[in-house]
């Protein structure tokens, strides 16, 4: 594909739509390649998104027919020598590894390449929209690497052993179909709905308690991370707290009046 002088770099759009926040990988001559510079701006993307009070969750896409097909190797081997986060010092890790950690809600929309990075990144979401017309792929193992962001962790969780080392150890595509399957994926749209369904979903999420959200995604990820008892220590007190918020009494006088809840996350 010919070379985009006005962007050679790639970068990361952001769009305010009230409380979403829209985070696009731009760099659709290159197949959305990373740079350096992109993971930064994703990086800040992604912390704008947790320290704006107005954000209530992002969906992140991309620009193009594909999502990516990986990271640009040439671009990123003086950057992955230094051992450095992709995403920046200090920002949100967009991997959801080491932290910091968003504890905002993000879908994914997806389609066409969706190779490495790619998928790590949406592994890292926690909902995922894909295009019908998906190809997927982790082949580090092709370029004497490891996955780094999440794959080999993720797809073991959600897919099995067998399942996941069928991939992880081969350079073979899978469609969006067996992603599904694996439990990578949420929903399949025809190609071009994609990011019109991820927001329909996000613009739902937005209209529920940004407390709650938050509180519900915190709890699912101690689960994850501590285990079933750390989970259920939380039981205890969090609806408790919750329910010391100008939001509890909203949501209250909403059933009470049979209306929509107008939540400000106070």
């Amino acid at each position: 594909m010919a070379d985009d002088p006005t962007n050679p770099d790639g970068r990361i759009n952001t769009e305010r739509r009230g409380h979403l926040l829209l985070i696009g990988i731009d760099r659709p001559h290159k197949y959305n390649g990373f740079t350096p510079k992109m993971g930064q701006e994703l990086g800040d993307a992604y912390t704008l998104l947790e320290r704006d009070d107005d954000l209530r969750c992002g969906v992140l896409h991309a620009v193009g027919p594909h999502t990516t097909a990986g990271l640009d190797m040439p671009a990123m081997a003086p950057h992955r020598a230094k051992g450095e986060p992709i995403y920046g010092e200090g920002n949100i890790d967009c991997f959801g590894l080491k932290g910091p950690h968003r504890s905002k809600p993000m879908v994914a929309a997806v389609q066409g390449i969706t190779y490495t990075i790619g998928i790590e990144l949406m592994l890292a979401c926690d909902i995922v929209i894909a295009a019908d017309d998906c190809r997927f792929s982790q082949l580090e193992v092709q370029r004497n690497l490891v996955a780094t962001g999440g794959a080999t962790i993720r797809m073991v969780q959600r897919a099995g052993w067998g399942n996941a080392m069928r991939y992880l150890l081969t350079d073979d595509e899978f469609d969006a179909e067996t992603a599904l399957r694996f439990n990578y994926i949420q929903e399949i749209v025809p190609a071009g709905q994609q990011l019109n369904r991820a927001i329909e979903l996000a613009e739902k999420i937005c209209a529920q308690a940004p407390l709650a959200v938050r509180g519900t995604i915190g709890n699912s990820r101690k689960y994850l991370e501590e285990g079933f008892h750390a989970a259920v220590a939380e039981f205890a007190t969090v609806n408790i707290e919750l329910g010391k918020t100008n939001d509890a009494k909203e949501g209250l006088a909403a059933f009470v009046e049979k209306r929509p809840a107008k939540f400000t996350g106070t």
